[in-house]
């Protein structure tokens, strides 16, 4: 029996000795091993990026109440024309009819205003405009070269295209101001902002006096404005600058012309100039801080105008006639433009994003008996061909602003932003002109395609557009035919 139990006491003293070997191996493989890596910690989240515009602004009190503002864009063309019959390139070559390129700056502007009390505001607007590898620029810049062309795309001449200052009347109902301001009448159109087309650009013949009696589409003067309830005024008395010819009667300024075949042109006149425009807004309503209406507002507003307005000026143009034996052989013209439009621009559809716009317009213009300008804009090849190949001049000049009427129609449609931010805006625009001088109207389209990449504050448009040309013949001036343009501008604006 003391055998059996020391057998199994040697046996179980053997097994426990196993087992603990066993677990003491265990332990040290354990132990040899290297603990596992850490799991590596998750990457920073990057904050999305801050596309939005914030005003270039200075402020002068903790409220912002008392504040200067900034404002600066540039639009950059590279276009393609088709040259209106009998234009010459700068080598005298003839190249009617063909595609030619430029790239060029059609503005480039900084405006400031700043208002230190409600009672009152000031602001000032200067830059450059149209200018080109041939035009554009002040006039032989290189010593000794005296050729026609040569240097005048070089060194323009920036200059104030606003200056004004305000004052409240009655805050928001009744401001008034003077200088050289941009408060004018007839159109919508007419006191467009240059920072926000829905389209290319503006008609043109929207500014109806442009660089004539004006100094790019702004008089000196004085004007008031305001908003009483849903209606909103603008009114100017103006001193239109002195363009054209002398119209003494003695005076060699106007050439005789045949009596019944008489055209108008400007004369020196200093008569007063009275405008205004008045506007009914439907829905929203639009801020008028600044005199600028605004192109779209791609859906941020739901805004319906309906409007009116007129410009007018006494012996602003005139002509002489052949034969006529009185001392005043000169008649004078008063000029009268009238003006009614009708806005659109709104989301279809709230919370969609998208925004349609169309802007209906017509023009009653009076400058007197068969007055018209031709007008091309950055026009380089300006040498005047035969009135028998081109009668309005070389290059893309059309029969622009005259006496007769205009209708002007845009409609363009916003689609919603996509996933990157970008948003499109297809448009067309018609254009029908009928002026007294001209034997044929004129019918004229354009289409375009907006990119905003960010708005209004970075975007690329192009657009096709076509004009009419003339010719003169024993039937009178004619149309004969179309040419064409291409335009891809580049605009941003701080």
């Amino acid at each position: 029996m003391k055998k059996s139990l020391s057998a199994l006491t040697i046996i179980w003293v053997l097994l426990l000795s196993v087992v603990s070997v066993k677990a003491q191996d265990k332990k040290t493989e354990t132990a040899a091993k290297p603990a596992p890596a850490p799991a590596p910690a998750a990457a920073p989240q990057q904050p999305a990026v801050d596309h939005s515009y914030k005003p270039l602004t200075l402020k002068l009190n903790e409220s912002g109440s008392k504040y200067i503002r900034f404002i600066m864009w540039h639009q950059v063309w590279a276009s393609m024309t088709q040259n209106n019959p009998g234009s010459l390139d700068v080598n005298g070559n003839d190249i009617g009819g063909k595609w030619t390129g430029d790239i060029a700056m059609r503005r480039s502007r900084f405006l400031m205003y700043s208002q230190i009390s409600p009672r009152f505001l000031v602001l000032t607007h200067w830059g450059i405009n149209n200018q080109s590898f041939i035009n554009g620029g002040a006039a032989n810049h290189v010593a000794g070269v005296t050729a026609p062309v040569s240097n005048l795309g070089k060194k323009p001449q920036i200059y104030i295209h606003d200056a004004w200052t305000e004052y409240a009347i009655k805050p928001g109902q009744l401001h008034v101001g003077g200088g050289l301001h941009y408060w004018n009448g007839v159109s919508r159109l007419s006191s467009n902002s240059t920072l926000n087309f829905m389209t290319l650009d503006a008609p043109i013949f929207n500014w109806f006096n442009i660089e004539a009696t004006d100094q790019f589409a702004r008089q000196y003067g004085i004007y008031a404005k305001g908003q009483v309830g849903k209606l909103d005024y603008r009114f100017s008395l103006n001193k239109p600058f002195i363009n054209g010819v002398s119209a003494a009667a003695k005076g060699t300024g106007l050439t005789a012309q045949a009596k019944g075949s008489e055209v108008s042109v400007n004369v020196f006149s200093e008569k007063p100039a009275l405008q205004g425009y008045v506007n009914y807004m439907i829905w929203d309503k639009e801020a008028n801080v600044l005199p600028f209406f605004v192109g779209t507002y791609l859906g941020a507003k739901k805004v319906m105008n309906i409007g009116a307005g007129f410009y007018s000026q006494a012996e602003a143009t005139g002509y002489r006639t052949t034969g006529v034996t009185t001392a005043d052989s000169i008649t004078k013209n008063n000029q009268t433009v009238l003006g009614v439009d009708f806005f659109l621009d709104m989301p279809t559809k709230k919370g969609k994003g998208d925004c349609i716009n169309v802007l209906l317009t017509y023009y009653n213009m009076d400058f007197g008996k068969n007055y018209i300008r031709n007008v091309g804009i950055l026009n380089e090849h300006t040498t005047a061909p035969a009135s028998a190949t081109s009668w309005a001049g070389g290059g893309n000049a059309q029969p622009m602003i005259g006496t007769g009427n205009i209708f002007y129609a845009q409609v363009g449609y916003a689609f919603p932003k996509n996933k990157m931010g970008y948003q499109f805006m297809p448009y067309v625009t018609v254009t029908n002109k009928k002026f007294e001088r001209l034997a044929d109207p004129s019918t004229q389209f354009a289409a375009g395609l907006n990119w905003f990449i960010n708005g209004h504050n970075a975007k690329i448009t192009a657009e096709y557009s076509n004009r009419p040309i003339y010719t003169s013949g024993t039937s009178g001036i004619v149309k004969s035919g179309t040419a064409g343009q291409f335009t891809i501008q580049s605009h941003i604006f701080l």
